[in-house]
């Protein structure tokens, strides 16, 4: 049994996969051109392909508003499922309050940790109970400074790339092996065995953007299975900010971590990180799988 603090999130199976794709328009510097892809660690696909915001315990989102484009990821810890709760509803139910806070403007695009705060806020305030945690990763592009901010919250996270080099990334942030930072809401049982972490524990930076760099944003599935080589050289491939391009590059990649997630004899980087903390592991790690692919445009 996977305990909730630490490998709540490891054991997976099957896979489910789809698309969505939103751009904004705008008179400012830049904007964002955005294709998201996934895949389920559940038997059924139908989850993913009923919400397409959702792959198994992950859950993200795309917005914008006014000068601002929103991008967010989250990772449902699974080790809920060990007190009957559902990982996937926590996760769901933070990024669409992050969502809405963007829709209805109610957030600052230079304070990105505060979005995250506010939309943990409103899961408290919720008059139905929920019991879970997630980490997550918000990214915000201020189109009218060029500039991107960026908060992150455990082992999910971001990296821009420029002219095929990664110049930009986040920070993973654990409290020991397998055990990110997490904003959790327990059951009042278990409210001293679990972690509870602060939105404002997230790193947080602020970097200048150019036109063409490429933001890649992920939960854990990718990350644990790929090592930053082999997302290069499928980023090489993306030869223009057109949504086809950034569909097909994104689908390879959600492919590629999930091929290699089963694959038994495979060296993935969370088998290398598992070797130094004293576990003999080899192979992938079969986990949901959610990424957000975008390249900042003019056009």
């Amino acid at each position: 049994m996977f305990s909730v603090m630490t490998y709540g999130r490891y054991a997976a199976r099957a896979v489910a996969n789809s698309l969505i794709f939103i751009t904004a328009t705008s008179t400012h510097l830049c904007r964002l051109v955005s294709a998201v892809s996934g895949f389920s660690k559940f038997d059924s696909p139908i989850l993913s392909l009923l919400d397409k915001r959702l792959y198994g315990d992950d859950a993200c989102f795309v917005a914008y508003y006014n000068a601002a484009d929103v991008l967010g990821v989250a990772d449902g810890v699974g080790g809920w499922r060990a007190y009957g709760i559902d990982p996937s509803q926590f996760s769901k139910k933070l990024m669409a309050a992050c969502e809405m806070m963007v829709k209805t403007g109610r957030f600052v695009p230079n304070q990105p940790a505060e979005l995250l705060a506010s939309g943990y806020n409103e899961l408290l305030q919720d008059k139905v109970p929920l019991a879970g945690s997630s980490t997550a990763c918000i990214v915000v592009l201020d189109r009218s400074k060029q500039t991107l901010h960026t908060a992150n919250l455990g082992d999910s996270g971001f990296m821009v790339v420029r002219k095929g080099e990664v110049v930009h990334r986040s920070s993973e942030q654990q409290h020991f092996f397998n055990t990110p930072f997490q904003l959790s809401v327990p059951p009042a049982e278990h409210r001293a065995e679990v972690l509870n972490d602060a939105a404002e524990d997230a790193d947080t930076a602020s970097f200048d953007l150019e036109l063409g760099d490429i933001i890649l944003t992920a939960t854990d599935g990718l990350f644990d299975n790929m090592p930053d080589h082999a997302i290069l050289k499928e980023l090489s491939t993306l030869k223009d900010s057109q949504y086809e391009s950034i569909k097909r590059t994104v689908w390879n990649l959600a492919e590629q971590a999930r091929d290699l997630s089963y694959d038994p004899d495979y060296f993935s980087p969370f088998a290398k990180q598992a070797r130094k903390n004293g576990y003999n592991v080899t192979g992938g790690k079969p986990d949901d799988i959610t990424i957000l692919l975008s390249i900042v445009t003019g056009d």
